[in-house]
């Protein structure tokens, strides 16, 4: 299982930062970010504070659907994207 923090994208629509429509920023395991269009979280979650930003947090694993810039976390590695 992986550790996300979600947040809004206070930068979209910049240079490099996606398009408008990219107002979501997941990061996963602090490591590696993903900028998405629409999030949803099947798995508990609750707020945490890294830095001077407050996220959604949760723990699970990270499905990615190209064709929308969805991101789904869900409690079972076998789901695809």
């Amino acid at each position: 299982m992986n550790k996300y923090h979600i947040r809004f994208n206070k930068s979209n629509g910049e240079p490099g930062r996606g398009t408008s429509d990219h107002v979501w920023r997941v990061f996963e395991n602090g490591e590696k970010e993903y900028l998405a269009r629409h999030v949803s979280i099947n798995v508990p979650s609750w707020s945490e504070q890294t830095g001077p930003d407050w996220n959604i947090a949760c723990i699970g694993f990270l499905a990615f659907y190209a064709g929308t810039d969805t991101i789904i976390i869900h409690n079972n590695n076998t789901q695809e994207a």
